[in-house]
């Protein structure tokens, strides 16, 4: 949703404690904070209009991130629940103000640090703290060239041809410094540069290049790493390392946000229920092979969906937790191409153009309308996966760490998906209490974790560790969690690469158990929210 910059001197010079100079900054008029409702995905969506500020599924690290244009990383502090609690914000600015669509609008973000403080009682303050992160300098010698064109810059990303084996990623880059090549790094290098990248080269002025890199090196020993790549192309390195960063330290902060007006449903209404105005129905080509769902302004596409992917995809319900389904649910794939025609009626923060909770809601109705679609909410015996101590081989983690999990190296900036293809998922944690590593597991690893996770280890305390295994894909058999009843570790093969470094294919739960010293077990009957479908029609109605 946003790009952060490292803590702005904007920031330094209008801190969380200054409340007077708060006081004096407008404010919004209306506010409605509730807790967000339980999505099957949750992630920071938000929309900036003139007149509304509309977040959903936002963390309170969310919220600081954005309010101060703050790194995450660089928030420190605070309880656990901080990246874990998330909130659905509903907020409209004064009548004579009006908002940019910038996320990084001065006035919006200074009423969204206004709210923090009056709703949730932030108190912080800024600091220096020696953070890890990635340092930008020169090798034996730079290899990019003087921009030609000083009035304009920036990096493009380059379609590359169809047909290629090992495609890359290639942006091409003009007049660009290197503190913008930070910057970009960060957002673009996924997941290798999980940290801020600091510019430390000492180059100045703009620079012309093409930097083309793979996300995952292949097994075929084709490609090439972002590090390397930055190396080889632009003779640039990249090692991890200690830097002295400005950080937002979180002293206190309520987890309970005070209560909304009490005539917050009137002051704010919510807009009418989002529903396809035509919508055309018909079966798949069965050469397409991969769902999909595509909206552009009041258009949505979807390819290639049975009723089972409709169904989970708009009630955010994973598949195994839709009970009484017929057979064929799971048998006929469907296109659906659907409008909407706003007829000229709009309503404050939820514009024409349709994001991702409409085409589910949407999809909800349409369900209803050409399907004849009914449910409702139960609680039932369901398999889930426990999570258990065997040997515990984590570190305990300081108190000032900050709470997450991400796909990338930790502190120590070791990445083995750069050099072992076969291991190319990298988990790591910091700050992580068992309990929150359960319920994030769910999200990081659902190739092979398809139900939810309770922990079962036993442990308290928050820990630091990474885990590094291979997608299923990978693997020369299904590789599944044992049950309860053999709590062993799985026994499947385990496929090897002589590109590999030596490391050979590993499932999620064998790296689990070897790396970290913890079990993933299969657990049968264990009381579930499901989705129970009474009643559902084989064929849509005509279009």
């Amino acid at each position: 949703m946003r790009t952060h910059a490292p803590l702005l001197a904007v920031v330094l010079a209008s801190t969380i404690s200054a409340y007077a100079q708060m006081a004096a900054a407008p404010a919004f008029t209306v506010v409605d904070v509730h807790p967000s409702p339980s999505r099957l995905h949750p992630s920071l969506d938000g929309r900036f209009t003139p007149d509304r500020v509309v977040l959903r599924d936002a963390t309170i690290t969310d919220l600081i991130a954005t309010a101060y244009h703050v790194d995450p990383t660089d928030i420190l502090g605070g309880p656990a629940w901080l990246d874990f609690d998330r909130f659905d914000i509903n907020a409209k600015p004064p009548a004579d103000i009006k908002l940019t669509r910038d996320e990084n609008d001065p006035v919006a973000t200074s009423m969204l640090r206004a709210l923090l403080i009056d709703r949730f009682g932030l108190v912080a303050h800024v600091d220096t703290r020696p953070l890890p992160a990635f340092v930008l300098s020169v090798g034996k010698a730079n290899l990019m060239k003087p921009a030609v064109d000083p009035t304009s810059g920036g990096c493009e990303y380059q379609q590359q041809a169809a047909g290629i084996s090992s495609p890359l990623i290639h942006f091409s880059c003009k007049n660009v410094t290197m503190d913008y090549l930070a910057g970009f790094l960060h957002e673009a290098g996924s997941p290798y540069f999980n940290r801020p990248v600091v510019d430390q080269t000492g180059l100045k002025g703009g620079w012309d290049f093409d930097l083309q890199w793979s996300y995952n090196k292949p097994t075929n020993g084709d490609g090439v790493s972002l590090p390397d790549a930055l190396l080889k192309q632009l003779g640039l390195k990249v090692e991890s390392r200690p830097t002295p960063t400005p950080v937002l330290l979180i002293q206190s902060v309520n987890e309970k946000p005070t209560p909304n007006v009490p005539n917050i449903a009137n002051l704010l209404p919510p807009p009418p229920p989002k529903q396809f105005d035509v919508a055309v129905i018909h079966e798949a080509n069965p050469t397409e092979k991969n769902f999909n769902i595509d909206t552009n302004g009041h258009r949505v596409a979807v390819q290639f969906a049975t009723l089972q992917t409709l169904i989970y995809k708009s009630f955010d319900m994973a598949p195994n937790y839709i009970d009484n389904k017929p057979k064929w649910l799971d048998d006929v794939h469907y296109d659906i191409l659907g409008t909407v025609d706003s007829g000229g009626v709009t309503v404050p923060g939820h514009e024409a153009d349709i994001d991702y909770e409409d085409v589910k809601e949407m999809l909800r109705s349409l369900l209803a309308d050409r399907f004849k679609l009914v449910t409702h909410m139960d609680t039932k015996p369901a398999t889930v996966y426990a999570l258990t101590a065997d040997s515990p081989k984590m570190k305990v983690s300081p108190d000032t760490e900050h709470a997450g999990c991400g796909e990338g190296p930790g502190p120590d900036g070791k990445d083995l998906r750069i050099d072992n293809p076969l291991r190319n998922r990298l988990i790591s944690c910091q700050h992580m209490t068992m309990a929150q590593f359960a319920i994030e597991l769910h999200n990081l690893a659902s190739g092979f974790v398809p139900a939810p996770v309770i922990d079962s280890t036993g442990l308290t305390g928050a820990y630091d560790f990474s885990v590094s295994f291979s997608k299923a894909n990978l693997l020369r058999a299904p590789s599944s969690a044992p049950s309860a009843a053999a709590p062993s570790a799985s026994d499947a093969p385990e496929a090897t690469d002589p590109g590999s470094g030596g490391l050979p294919a590993i499932s999620l739960f064998d790296a689990l158990q070897k790396q970290l010293g913890l079990k993933l077990v299969k657990k049968d009957s264990v009381p579930q929210p499901v989705l129970v479908i009474d009643h559902v029609e084989e064929k849509p109605t005509d279009n």
